[in-house]
């Protein structure tokens, strides 16, 4: 199961103004499970004012979190780039969203003092944030992938002691986000609930999924300890630049699934 042929041009957004929270680790963690699989893997940083072309050579698209201020200064450039960003995930190209940067996708998004930033409307929701109307959703949380098309990548999983697991259903990671989501009658939502706030605290979901594109709330960061989620990520991104399905090989992820399971357990879900 060679994979040395193959190489990933991953574009991470606004590094320098979009990383809280330890985002910047869903970088590492792609890198290493590439470089572990002798994918060639580079990481491109998209700033302000990065050319459309560079964007565009870009095979997987990873945003991470932000506050207010920083947030009006993306969406202003994201919005220069509306129509390649369009383009790209209309045609499949993945990305994955966490924490801030999912709220720039939605039709808008409205700050703590009353703001409304407009956003690119790749995905069909908005976001608000109360102030101090309501407080903000902070904690460990845990979600049940439920959006409707084949997850995981066939025939694979991850290796530990010897034992390759069927990839898991659930997601675990941590949300602290005072903005609240709200998906509209076109979005699918990424996963339900089991513990935390999810979205908004309302309506039971996690996150929304456009094409192959994952927008969520969680953090600290989100794929080392969900592997399965960094190899769908991969795997989706060889399989649109290539053009045919490959079977990555698996990993010893024995670490990784004692992360997943300590916090499932901490959470007493079952």
């Amino acid at each position: 199961m060679r994979h040395d042929n193959y190489k990933l041009t991953i574009g991470w957004l606004y590094p320098d103004l979009m990383s809280t929270y330890g985002d910047r680790g869903n970088i590492i963690c792609l890198e290493k499970r590439c470089a572990w699989r002798d994918i060639k893997a580079e990481i491109s940083s998209i700033e302000v004012g990065t050319p459309d072309k560079k964007i565009e050579d870009c095979d997987l698209i990873i945003g991470g979190g932000a506050q207010d201020r920083q947030q009006e200064i993306v969406i202003k450039d994201l919005l220069k780039k509306k129509s390649v960003y369009k383009k790209l995930f209309e045609k499949g190209r993945p990305g994955l969203f966490v924490c801030g940067s999912p709220q720039l996708l939605g039709h808008y998004y409205m700050t703590g003092d009353g703001k409304k930033l407009p956003g690119l409307g790749i995905f069909d929701f908005v976001t608000r944030h109360f102030g101090h109307e309501k407080s903000r959703c902070i904690g460990n949380t845990v979600g049940k992938i439920i959006f409707n098309f084949q997850f995981f990548p066939p025939n694979a999983g991850s290796r530990c002691g010897g034992t390759i697991f069927n990839y898991k259903n659930t997601i675990v990671g941590f949300e602290n986000h005072g903005g609240r989501t709200y998906l509209g009658s076109g979005c699918k939502p990424f996963a339900k609930v089991l513990e935390g706030f999810g979205n908004n605290g309302e309506d039971g979901f996690e996150g929304a999924v456009h094409n192959n594109v994952i927008a969520c709330y969680y953090h600290g960061p989100l794929l080392p300890k969900n592997p399965h989620i960094a190899d769908w990520l991969i795997a989706k991104a060889l399989e649109i630049k290539y053009k045919e399905v490959i079977e990555l090989k698996p990993l010893d992820d024995a670490l990784e699934w004692q992360a997943h399971e300590f916090m499932l357990k901490k959470l007493n879900i079952t």
